[in-house]
């Protein structure tokens, strides 16, 4: 059993969370409709999660502030 370096695992987390960020924009846009108030809310959880990802990047490259 070989162990993932942490280039694979950072490039697998970064993909999580982008993965998360396209799927509450989804939602954003798929409920807008219906409760725009819910929409501005998965609106808002895809802004933090473009938001984590520039932090994981920062925090992995050692520039975290």
């Amino acid at each position: 059993m070989t162990l993932p370096t942490q280039g694979e695992v950072f490039s697998q987390l970064l993909e999580h969370i982008r993965k998360a960020q396209e799927a509450s924009a989804t939602l954003a846009h798929l409920t807008r409709d219906e409760d725009k108030l819910r929409a501005q809310g998965w609106l808002a959880v895809s802004e933090m999660f473009k938001l984590t990802q520039r932090n994981v990047t920062k925090l992995a490259m050692g520039k975290w502030q």
